[in-house]
């Protein structure tokens, strides 16, 4: 069977990335004379190796047949990636492979009720499950309130489900929402590199990334980059329409609901004790009241500029 070419373009333009941003003083390799190319040459990755110049050039263009994991991991070491770029490596060369199989189409998969059960019982937390491709597939009610600009933004499905993809980079008020749009949309476009490698056959998710591509510059820019991101812990900030300021720590679980579709449980609480716990707290009075609460974002100003990336994607 032949090899898949959508992956081996994934491993010849991630690893002739790395190999750019790599110079020979950080290598440890002697220098001399112009240089035509930025970082290594092939020939050095090579040497770095302990592999032939002949066997790396094929694997930079994609062939990974044959190709030993001992190899893989010597030039992981060579092109000092680091663990996040080592696991996209390996998980990339795995999806390459020749299958004697076709691939299988992912589905969607429902949230099971207990799944939702479990999220209605957090209330000091906004708590909601993502699928690998930022669809926000399940929330607890202060999650709605907390991400209200997503949910009422023309970029959420037509289920109301708002992906966070589409709307850091395709809605104008993105940027007054989230405290750092730059490391909002850095992440968010190296998390969907790591999972177009490991489901390279995901039909909705090369969808969403052509979109992505055709509409907003910002994202083309990111993702030529090539750099790949699994989803970590941190503290993000917020400009909410209806409690002003949030600073919130937020912690992703993986969440084994089905074999063919990867989900996430995320959570943002504030830290105890805090201006920040006092403004989530009354915005969790607000989601819980037991009557139709305005829309938090129904107060929400019309933004001082646009991102320099967005387009109207209606146009």
């Amino acid at each position: 069977m032949d090899q898949r070419p959508g992956n081996r373009s994934e491993i010849r333009d991630f690893l002739a990335t790395r190999r750019a941003r790599i110079t020979p003083e950080q290598a440890g390799l002697p220098t001399s004379g112009r240089r035509r190319v930025p970082g290594l040459r092939r020939e050095e990755v090579a040497v770095l190796a302990g592999v032939s110049t002949e066997w790396y050039t094929r694997l930079e263009k994609g062939h990974v047949s044959g190709v030993s994991e001992e190899v893989l991991d010597a030039v992981a070491r060579a092109l000092q990636l680091d663990e996040e770029e080592r696991t996209y490596l390996f998980d990339v060369a795995r999806a390459a492979r020749p299958s004697s199989r076709s691939p299988r189409r992912r589905k969607a998969v429902d949230i099971p009720p207990r799944v939702q059960w479990l999220l209605d019982s957090i209330t000091l937390s906004a708590a909601f499950v993502t699928n690998g491709r930022m669809d926000m597939v399940a929330f607890n009610p202060l999650a709605r309130a907390l991400f209200a600009p997503l949910f009422d933004s023309e970029t959420a499905d037509e289920r109301g489900r708002p992906n966070f993809a589409r709307y850091w980079f395709l809605d104008r008020g993105a940027p007054d929402f989230v405290g750092d749009w730059d490391h909002a949309a850095n992440t968010t476009t190296a998390m969907l590199r790591v999972e177009a490698g490991r489901y390279p056959n995901d039909r909705a998710l090369r969808e969403l990334i052509g979109e992505l591509s055709t509409v907003s510059a910002e994202f083309r820019i990111r993702w030529a980059a090539h750099d790949v991101r699994i989803h970590h812990g941190g503290v993000k900030r917020f400009h909410h329409p209806a409690v002003g300021p949030l600073e919130l720590t937020y912690q992703p679980m993986d969440l084994p609901i089905s074999a063919h579709e990867a989900h996430s449980l995320t959570s943002y609480t504030a830290e105890p004790g805090t201006s920040d716990e006092d403004r989530l707290k009354l915005l969790a009075s607000w989601a819980a009241a037991p009557a139709e609460p305005q829309s938090p974002s129904a107060t929400q100003t019309e933004p001082k500029e646009r991102n320099p990336g967005w387009r109207d994607p209606s146009r």
